[in-house]
């Protein structure tokens, strides 16, 4: 199990960075994008952001009690 569930974190630390990153170009740039999709990117990223830190626990407790 934590051999499959280590790339499956990676992806998700990884979109979580991704969509960080469209979040902080579209505030940077401004404009249409910012204001129709801004919070609904910030949103997403707190989702994201729950599963990976989730998917952390459930692997750090898999790890510790022997799994």
């Amino acid at each position: 199990m934590n051999d499959l569930l280590f790339p499956v974190i990676l992806v998700a630390m990884a979109a979580v960075v991704i969509i960080l990153m469209i979040g902080i170009g579209g505030f940077a740039k401004g404009g249409a994008f910012n204001q129709k999709y801004g919070n609904k990117m910030m949103r997403l990223r707190i989702i994201a952001q729950f599963v990976a830190v989730c998917l952390i626990l459930l692997f750090v407790w898999l790890r510790g009690s022997g799994g």
